[in-house]
């Protein structure tokens, strides 16, 4: 599967998909304070941190289908949704990790996937290239993770809403992280093939 590639059409930053992804980065701070410190404000915090994992989820759909929809897709649009996924998925791992809901060895697997493809883009900017574009089953294993991490937080509880909970949870995780490291490997491959081609036509 190759790296999609989407045409901007429209500069405008104030966009309804653009503040989706804004409102999606904003969330993240908050989330970790949430998470991190829940004895400033007691065990509801844990209800405020997984309102704002479901809102970040629907958010993330929202603004990629609206975008298409009304034609607002943008080259603010094609930093800012990558950029606020990431974000995303780094805060909520460190802060389930930190509240030892998540084990560390799915942690260090998924960080590891991010640490491989920051690795690639010093290559691709060396000629001449920005990060590309991100693929649909990147954007399948984001989703597969954003809900995953909510109801992983859900599941923290002794009744069957809970137990299920927390099953569901670990399927999307598997899920997430297989395509995650799946998607990684496609964009490392694309990544090559643009140097390789880049390499032949300047010799």
């Amino acid at each position: 599967m190759e790296v999609q590639e989407t045409r901007v059409q429209t500069d405008r930053v104030l966009t309804i998909p653009n503040l989706l992804s804004m409102g999606r980065l904003v969330g993240v701070p908050l989330f970790l304070w949430l998470i991190l410190w829940p004895e400033f404000n007691g065990p509801k915090n844990d209800g405020w941190a997984l309102l704002i994992l479901m809102l970040s989820g629907v958010s993330d759909y929202l603004d990629g289908k609206l975008a298409r929809k009304w034609g607002q897709i943008s080259r603010v649009g094609q930093l800012l949704d990558p950029l606020a996924d990431r974000l995303y998925v780094l805060s909520t791992l460190v802060g389930l990790t930190w509240r030892e809901i998540l084990p560390w060895w799915v942690t260090a697997l998924l960080l590891a996937r991010e640490a491989f493809i920051a690795s690639l883009l010093p290559i691709l900017g060396r000629h001449g290239y920005g990060p590309l574009q991100v693929s649909f089953l990147g954007k399948a294993a984001t989703f597969n993770l954003m809900y995953a991490f909510p109801l992983l937080l859900l599941g923290q509880g002794d009744g069957w809403i809970h137990h299920t909970a927390a099953a569901v949870s670990w399927a999307f995780i598997w899920w997430g992280t297989v395509l995650y490291w799946w998607a990684a490997i496609l964009y490392a491959v694309q990544a090559r093939r643009i140097v390789r081609s880049d390499t032949v036509a300047d010799g």
